[in-house]
């Protein structure tokens, strides 16, 4: 997976001083990365019985689409409070300062449904958590979080794992 770590663009002190923003933008615009990518998340799910793929916005939507695309399933997006136009429910969840709100339309999935959730990056796992309680609300089963990036030092795959939610990322970062 050192082609995928290669792809994706480290921007230093971003959004604020000592961060090392990590953006898949770069990946997402190199064909062959871009591929490689989505199929190394579709492989370890390939034959297991998934419904849908939620994609937590923004760039969730991107790569869970085309791995919803690759599973042959239907896409739900995870979005934040107030942008979807139909009846929703939400689950809020805490920000370092503050509080913020994903929601998905009432209708997005049918009790029982096994749902695979994926974004682009795992950090501290707040808005990750919130998804995963979300479509447990509505009914669904959660098969597992897909991410091409993890900043394990973060504790966000471990918070997932720790609600019994299986968690792959395609690569991670130390130290971030």
């Amino acid at each position: 997976m050192d082609h995928l770590k290669a792809a994706i663009r480290t921007i230093p002190d971003y959004p604020k001083p000592g961060i090392q923003f990590r953006d898949v933008t770069t990946l997402l615009g190199d064909a062959g990365a871009f591929r490689a990518a989505v199929d190394a998340m579709v492989h370890p799910f390939a034959g297991k019985k998934i419904d849908s793929v939620a994609g937590i916005e923004a760039r969730g939507f991107i790569l869970g689409g085309a791995v919803a695309h690759q599973l042959s399933v239907g896409f739900v997006p995870v979005r934040k409070k107030g942008k979807l136009p139909y009846r929703t429910i939400g689950q809020s969840y805490e920000l370092e300062y503050g509080v913020d709100e994903v929601e998905i339309h009432v209708d997005a999935v049918r009790p029982g449904e096994r749902v695979l959730i994926v974004d682009d990056l795992i950090a501290t796992g707040g808005t990750a958590e919130a998804a995963i309680r979300l479509l447990r609300q509505a009914g669904a089963e959660i098969v597992g979080c897909s991410f091409v990036i993890d900043l394990p030092d973060l504790g966000g795959a471990r918070r997932l794992e720790a609600l019994d939610v299986a968690v792959t990322s395609l690569v991670s970062f130390e130290g971030d």
